[in-house]
């Protein structure tokens, strides 16, 4: 049972880093744009605009994926509860490998959405 709730916790980091972040980036992007923390890539580091548009964007979706992430987590793993070392632990790896996945596939709906946004300079276009 050890296992199992070890594996449990360490299946919902993932999930609960996803909300605590994009709860926070979804209502402020962090004040400096800076290369140490936040959502850091040539686009979104253009100015404060693209920053801010950035961390709102992609707060949005962590958001709702680690909601949706839980249940997807916490259901497969009640259904191990008693089983062995392996089945609890490939279960967890296999929860763990999909958040990943969920984890970063935001990231390019994000540069989709500042290059929808944004000129190349990071001036808003019009429209």
């Amino acid at each position: 049972m050890g296992f199992w709730i070890f594996m449990l916790v360490i299946g919902l980091l993932i999930p609960a880093v996803m909300i605590l972040f994009g709860a926070i980036f979804t209502k402020t992007a962090p004040k400096k744009i800076n290369y140490l923390f936040g959502y850091r890539t040539a686009m979104s580091m253009k100015n404060r605009d693209t920053w801010e548009f950035a961390h709102q964007y992609i707060g949005k979706l962590w958001f709702r994926a680690g909601l949706l992430l839980v249940p997807i987590t916490v259901i497969p793993m009640l259904l191990v509860i008693g089983k062995t070392q392996n089945v609890v632990g490939t279960v967890g790896l296999i929860a763990v490998f999909i958040h990943t996945i969920v984890l970063i596939v935001p990231v390019f709906y994000t540069e989709k959405a500042l290059k929808k946004a944004f000129d190349q300079d990071g001036n808003r276009k019009a429209g």
